[in-house]
């Protein structure tokens, strides 16, 4: 199997007070996504795949071209960072999954997205 490109991810989550309504179940939440091609050829994102799951039970997955409307070519050495959102029934879940990406020379391969926690500050200790 030809090696891909090494894409590094890095997220930073917070709570959205504002736009939370505890008392409705709603929490919303921002997550802060960087990738950074660590490779030696270009890669451009493709596509996305989301497992969002709450902290009773309930999966929703959701797939789409790029990310925030964009498909970004990630050059060797170069990052790209966005934000995005996602609203839980519930005030503790988490986010994983994957960017579909292809490189310079055609290849297709996954880039994954470790699972990571969105929680309101101060509930888990």
């Amino acid at each position: 199997m030809p090696t891909s490109p090494p894409i590094r991810i890095e997220v930073v989550t917070a709570f959205l007070k504002e736009q939370s309504a505890p008392e409705d179940g709603r929490y919303a939440f921002s997550y802060t996504i960087t990738l950074r091609n660590d490779g030696e050829q270009p890669a451009k994102l493709m596509s996305r795949h989301w497992i969002i799951t709450d902290a009773n039970g309930k999966v929703e997955e959701v797939r789409g071209d790029g990310v925030v409307g964009e498909q970004p070519l990630l050059n060797p050495g170069q990052g790209f960072r966005y934000s995005s959102g996602a609203v839980l029934d519930t005030p503790v879940g988490t986010m994983q999954g994957s960017y579909r990406m292809r490189a310079a020379d055609g290849q297709q391969f996954e880039a994954a997205i470790p699972t990571f926690r969105l929680a309101v500050p101060g509930l888990l200790h």
